[in-house]
């Protein structure tokens, strides 16, 4: 099958020669890609990978990065983080609607990555929400996608920000 997903990285100086980058890239199995450098010192590459699953695609294409270009360090996985409109595109109704959904069932609607002016979600958990509900229209290959990004994501996110201990963990979980 053929997984669709992003992986954004950061870049030191020196791997920020565009030539150069995309060369090693190639060169390292990352010819599925298509190579953003839009901004200096980043880098996003938007795979189309065949794989027997999500996660092999995404697994796969993070060894190939991390092959070509050991220092890039991953920023994010995507898809993940979304807002409703994202949502609402995805499974082929209106922002409103979408919208209505979240504010008519605040108690089981997942919970927000980020609240505020723009609130953000994990795309995984808003698609299991509306697989449970029925009724919505969801594509399992990008839902198996978001949930690799999202383990992806939380995984790097633990080694970045690690839990000194079980009972700070409690705290957060209570």
């Amino acid at each position: 099958m053929e997984y669709i997903f992003t992986l954004k990285y950061q870049l030191l100086d020196r791997d920020c020669d565009p030539d150069a980058l995309v060369e090693r890239l190639g060169a390292g199995g990352c010819d599925d890609a298509l190579v953003g450098l839009g901004q200096p010192g980043r880098l996003a590459l938007e795979f189309s990978r065949m794989a027997v699953s999500a996660e092999e695609a995404v697994h796969t294409a993070l060894a190939d990065v991390k092959g070509a270009v050991p220092s890039a360090r991953l920023i994010e996985a995507s898809p993940d983080f979304v807002g409703l409109t994202d949502v609402a595109d995805l499974v082929g109704i209106s922002r409103q609607a979408m919208r209505k959904l979240m504010l008519t069932h605040r108690e089981t609607f997942p919970m927000p990555v980020h609240e505020g002016n723009a609130s953000i979600w994990h795309l995984a958990e808003v698609l299991d929400w509306l697989r449970l509900r029925g009724g919505y229209q969801i594509d399992n290959k990008i839902l198996e996608t978001a949930r690799v990004a999202l383990e992806v994501n939380i995984a790097k996110e633990a080694i970045r920000h690690p839990v000194s201990n079980q009972e700070k963990m409690e705290l957060l979980t209570a």
